[in-house]
């Protein structure tokens, strides 16, 4: 199982979702299927998570890539293209963001 540490190479990708309490559930089916589906399967990916707060307004996504290359690839996709197309319809925003992790304890 992988996991967080700083000094290594692994592109480290943290994404935010806002929706609804009522998109919520859709917005997390949607997000399993395309990890089990899609993104699992494509070149450089490690591993992912995904967290839902208590009042189900927010999932943050947390995955880990070989390169950042790899996962810059992925998202140009045709399919993930079609499928960030769909999650936006469930959401009110989201944001992917590439970090270097700085500090683990």
């Amino acid at each position: 199982m992988p996991t967080i540490a700083n000094n290594t190479d692994i592109q480290t990708v943290i994404t935010t979702f806002e929706m609804t309490p009522g998109t919520c559930q859709d917005l997390m089916d949607a997000l399993n299927e395309a990890y089990a589906e899609f993104i699992s399967k494509q070149p450089g990916f490690i591993a992912a998570g995904l967290h839902v707060n208590d009042a189900q307004t927010r999932i943050a996504n947390y995955s880990q890539w070989r390169r950042r290359e790899d996962f810059m690839a992925m998202l140009r996709t045709p399919e993930m293209r079609d499928r960030n197309r769909r999650l936006n319809a469930l959401c009110r925003s989201f944001e992917p963001v590439m970090y270097d992790v700085a500090a683990t304890f």
